[in-house]
């Protein structure tokens, strides 16, 4: 599964609010009838192993249950396409969609909330994947069916050649860059290396996105909460300020970040990865199919986040089940869900190379060792489950995304720009995108 399928999800556009938000959600009081098939949408490609997976999962979930699932893959347009269905108050019955989307699902009165009294298996689910579901009044309006976090892609080769350990923290990781951008490490004799691959294009806020596994792992942050609801600008912070001139020093100083990473989303800055033009990538891992296949397993290695100067948090993500407003099957809606986050259903969705649609387990009593044996996923699943951290559940994160995203690009780019000028006027960016949204703090 490609990173662009969590971050590239779009957001239900805030004018088109549904008549149904004032008048109740669409079809909500539809008779109920539990032999219904239900009507599963995923947001991912038609043909792709996305869908493969999506499939997968529904087959297992009929076979266990015997409830019927008709599975709809669908990439472009899926907000447009659920706005128009939602407008005909014929909601799909599911979505499968990235956990980032609740705040702008759930403004636009699409959701119903989950009672987790009828969701046995809800009970083993990890407590921030429960959380990363809550709305802000803290009702629950999805479960996450799988996760993702990051850990650190090293050249295991260009390591040992220059006689480097595993960075610890952030002084081990800024002198393995420094070294992998000026000592050779391919040993071609040319100076066409880079310490770190990072896509740091604005497209859909991409350097946003990135930087966020260092931003918290120092304690900084794009906002803050200030009270239960609301939350204010927080990139002026001591932690943020200082945690940005770190990173800027990577690109602007030191110049150890891959040559066009500005211009850069995920494809570009992967395949410079693979094509050995950068030695260090902090990613997901989705990408381990494709790099054991285009570089070889024996050239590189995964390890976790070396620690900040606050702890080793990392940005999680992953898909959560959305169980839709309207539905006539409530039932099976609430069986399909407690079927995804169940042992077994999260061991069919792991099943497979790269046809799965669950990358890190979301329960906690199932070892992702017993479905994958390759140490490197434990790494990742470790770090989830002790280091991750979700996007705030506001109404919609986009915005915040975005706007941070165009700063970090713009620092990186002109390295001649007033780094707390741009700050400044990002933090007064996001004040006026946390009043829009009616969650600043007074």
């Amino acid at each position: 599964m490609h990173t662009s399928r969590w971050i590239g999800a779009g957001f239900l556009a805030s004018s088109l609010v549904l008549t149904s938000c004032t008048s109740g959600p669409a079809g909500v009081n539809a008779k109920q009838d539990t032999k219904a098939t239900l009507e599963l949408w995923t947001r991912t490609t038609p043909g792709g192993p996305g869908e493969k997976g999506a499939l997968k999962l529904a087959q297992g979930f009929e076979k266990a249950t015997g409830h019927k699932v008709k599975v709809t893959a669908i990439f472009d347009d899926f907000e447009t396409k659920l706005q128009q269905r939602a407008a005909q108050k014929n909601l799909p019955d599911i979505v499968m969609n990235d956990v980032t989307q609740l705040g702008a699902m759930h403004s636009q009165g699409l959701l119903r909330e989950i009672d987790l009294g009828r969701i046995k298996n809800s009970k083993d689910v990890i407590e921030r994947g429960l959380d990363s579901g809550k709305s802000g009044d803290g009702k629950q309006y999805s479960l996450p069916y799988s996760a993702q976090a990051s850990a650190l892609l090293i050249r295991k080769d260009w390591r040992e050649k220059l006689k480097l350990g595993v960075p610890q923290n952030w002084a081990d990781f800024t002198a393995m860059a420094k070294a992998f951008t000026t000592q050779d490490p391919d040993g071609d004799g040319k100076a066409n290396t880079a310490g770190l691959a990072a896509p740091l294009s604005t497209k859909r806020g991409y350097a946003s996105w990135y930087f966020s596994n260092f931003l918290w792992a120092a304690g900084g942050d794009f906002i803050t909460e200030s009270g239960k609801g609301t939350y204010k600008p927080a990139m002026t912070s001591k932690a943020s300020v200082e945690t940005m001139q770190w990173f800027r020093d990577l690109g602007c100083r030191d110049k150890s970040v891959q040559p066009g990473s500005v211009t850069m989303d995920t494809p570009p800055t992967n395949e410079t990865f693979e094509a050995g033009k950068a030695g260090m990538y902090v990613v997901g891992p989705y990408l381990l199919p494709r790099f054991d296949e285009s570089l070889g397993k024996d050239k590189y290695e995964v390890v976790p986040m070396p620690k900040g100067p606050k702890d080793a948090t990392v940005l999680a993500e992953g898909g959560s089940v959305y169980l839709m407003a309207g539905s006539e099957n409530m039932a099976g809606q609430d069986a399909f869900l407690d079927y995804a986050i169940s042992p077994e259903g999260q061991k069919v969705g792991m099943e497979g190379k790269t046809g799965f649609v669950v990358q890190l387990p979301v329960n906690q009593t199932v070892d992702i060792t017993q479905v994958r044996p390759d140490p490197r996923w434990k790494t990742f699943s470790d770090a989830y489950r002790n280091s991750g951290r979700y996007a705030p559940s506001i109404p919609n994160w986009t915005p915040v995304r975005q706007a941070t995203a165009d700063t970090v690009n713009a620092l990186m780019a002109d390295c001649g720009l007033d780094l707390r000028t741009k700050l400044s006027e990002l933090d007064k960016q996001l004040a006026g995108i946390l009043q829009e949204q009616g969650i600043a703090a007074s």
